[in-house]
């Protein structure tokens, strides 16, 4: 088996060296102004490592549900200059509860409601003994705006998760354990919480990923960004990953991987319509090889959503984080 993760991750930075290298030749390189130079220098992983996060004020406002076992609640916290709304569930009982952090998918922010997506993750772990709080990101639901968020590669995101983490550490509510606490995300939230352990590798203690999007933004740009209305502003100003490979090694999570530190289940369909199964394989075996604490789970007709499969989904989940949040 060991034998088998190192030869299927030579192969593919073989095969992803060829591609670069193709692209090169076939693409002019890019003319880049110092002014350009200076920002781009802000969107990479070793700036945000450096990058100092004040979150805090965390504030439980309304009762949204009642549930038997846990109480479903209206949140706000602060993330550098901006207020982020979401939601936090508390279960019934003596605490403190260890954290979960929930990170959403992409929901298109114009239709996005307060602590939409991962509904039925929150109530399950919220039930198994956890305190789950799901971030609503800025630009969602009640949160405050932030108009060039796109253009930095969504890292607001990973920011107002961070600063989620700091608020909570910074609260003086009782329910919440401070020192046992983890996350986990979905598609766009699996790519966030690649950021965070990478950025910040004591962050939190355990990490669990869904479906995740690729640890190399190149494949993440083509499949999305591209076509989006920012593609064509990433292009001119950027370049292309192989007019501008450097740009796209310090932005890609899969470049520090040598950073984490905490334990990573990964979860993922091979039937995922929307984040080929090939990104987790390469994910699962660069952790590997790099000796990290990784454990994998590949579900051969699971879609992007874990329709059949998601009680076992689960049921793994819950055990992971009680094996490193719990015990």
């Amino acid at each position: 088996m060991r034998h088998t993760i190192y030869f299927r991750t030579i192969l593919a930075l073989l095969t992803y060296s060829l591609l670069s290298t193709s692209c090169k030749k076939a693409e002019t390189p890019l003319e880049i102004s110092v002014a350009e130079t200076s920002w781009m220098d802000t969107l990479s992983i070793p700036y945000m490592m450096q990058k100092s996060f004040s979150g805090g004020n965390l504030k439980k406002g309304k009762i949204l549900a009642r549930d038997p076992e846990y109480t479903r609640y209206y949140i706000t916290y602060r993330s550098g200059p901006l207020t982020i709304s979401g939601i936090m569930n508390v279960p019934k009982g003596k605490g403190p509860f260890p954290v979960l952090i929930l990170n959403h998918g992409y929901i298109n922010p114009k239709i996005y409601t307060n602590g939409r997506g991962l509904k039925r993750e929150q109530d399950y772990l919220a039930k198994r003994g956890y305190v789950v709080i799901h971030p609503d990101y800025r630009n969602h639901a009640d949160s405050d705006k932030d108009t060039v968020n796109n253009m930095r590669f969504r890292l607001g995101y990973v920011e107002d998760v961070i600063n989620c983490v700091e608020a909570v550490k910074k609260s003086d509510y009782p329910f919440l354990d401070k020192e046992r606490i983890g996350m986990l995300g979905h598609s766009m939230g699996g790519g966030i919480c690649l950021n965070v352990m990478v950025m910040r590798p004591k962050l939190v203690k355990a990490f669990v990923l869904f479906g995740s999007v690729s640890s190399d933004l190149r494949n993440n740009f083509y499949r999305w960004t591209i076509r989006s209305p920012e593609g064509d502003s990433v292009l001119r100003r950027i370049g292309s990953p192989a007019q501008n490979p450097k740009f796209w090694d310090r932005i890609s999570p899969i470049s520090y991987l040598q950073n984490v530190e905490s334990p990573v289940l990964i979860q993922h369909g091979a039937a995922d319509e929307s984040c080929p199964v090939a990104w987790a394989r390469t994910l699962n075996d660069t952790l590997a090889a790099l000796k990290k604490n990784v454990t994998y789970y590949e579900y051969p007709a699971g879609k992007h959503e874990f329709i059949n499969e998601w009680p076992l989904v689960m049921k793994r989940t819950a055990e992971f984080f009680d094996r490193y949040l719990k015990n």
